[in-house]
């Protein structure tokens, strides 16, 4: 186990240098001028030559690529080219949005995806499970624009019940308002998300039921039920983990659409506005940042993979 976790980290280190490489090329060929940008439209070619310097902008791609990934190795993501602030200060305030958003849209994505995939594969070939089939095909279609602008319509404007944009300014020191105004993005990620997973589920338990092992546990005298439950269920959750890497993917470009349609100030709105404004700097450390956070998922994701399946820990002792 210590020999393929240490193996997964090195897999993920490759992944996050190859990642940064690859954010910092393709940042770097997109049209603009980021001395332009700053120096102002007005400027004349001696100020923008002058903020070209400052920021070492003639210095060839390498040794830029070389001064910013050893910032971050040493913990500093840099400095905007535009506020003058540091990245890493910037990013740690936004993530206090976007960070609670991705939790609470996973607890709505798990809470209604698992028990009806479950529920939609024990009464298959039934009308309600059926409907559960369809329901999950056709919101899992559903755009999540479409799907904020309905809740907001329905919850924000009809009923009142939920504010329809904006956060705190106080932040999380006003808790309950902050959980409020989280709690219709949450459920709009959530559900287009746990659409998808539920589709997953219902295969995973229907691929269960037709197993030996529960097939064996019904003719000792369980209920089929009662079988999946005690046998066929642990190996539904492993599918579910396993998929949850991916999920954790969609999540966070969910977060980036809809911070911007509630009108959030977490990650994803930061990032849509630093790009628009050209703050190279900033934009390929918040991207090095998320690129990283999702390879971490996948890798937490494998090693409890790992930890849960006995075959795959037997396959390794036998190889």
């Amino acid at each position: 186990m210590i020999r393929y976790a240490l193996t997964r980290l090195a897999l993920l280190m490759l992944g996050l240098l190859v990642a940064s490489v690859l954010i910092f090329v393709t940042l770097r060929v997109l049209p603009g001028d980021v001395a332009q940008l700053i120096a102002g439209m007005n400027a004349t070619p001696a100020q923008i030559q002058a903020v070209r310097d400052q920021l070492g902008l003639d210095e060839p791609l390498p040794l830029q690529y070389l001064h910013w990934i050893g910032g971050v190795l040493r913990g500093d993501l840099g400095t905007s080219l535009l506020t003058g602030s540091p990245v890493a200060a910037e990013v740690a305030q936004k993530a206090a949005v976007t960070v609670p958003l991705g939790i609470l849209a996973l607890v709505v994505a798990l809470g209604f995806s698992v028990p009806f995939g479950v529920l939609s594969a024990m009464r298959r070939g039934r009308a309600d499970g059926t409907a559960l089939s369809i329901g999950a095909q056709a919101l899992a279609a559903v755009p999540v624009v479409w799907a904020g602008m309905m809740l907001v319509v329905v919850f924000a404007v009809w009923l009142g019940w939920l504010p329809a944009q904006g956060f705190p300014r106080s932040g999380w020191q006003e808790p309950a308002p902050a959980l409020r105004a989280l709690i219709l993005p949450a459920v709009t990620i959530g559900i287009v998300e746990g659409a998808v997973l539920l589709r997953f589920v219902r295969s995973a338990t229907l691929q269960a039921v037709g197993q030996d092992y529960v097939r064996t546990a019904a003719a000792k005298g369980l209920t089929r039920n009662q079988a999946l439950v005690r046998h066929g269920l642990p190996n539904v959750a492993l599918s579910v983990i396993t998929v949850l890497g991916l999920q954790v993917a969609g999540i966070l470009v969910g977060a980036v659409i809809i911070e911007q349609l509630f009108g959030l100030p977490g990650i994803g709105r930061m990032l849509v506005a630093d790009v628009a404004a050209r703050d190279l700097p900033k934009v390929q450390s918040e991207l090095l940042v998320l690129t990283g956070f999702v390879l971490i998922v996948g890798f937490v994701v494998d090693l409890a993979h790992r930890l849960i399946d006995p075959r795959l820990r037997q396959t390794e002792a036998t190889a």
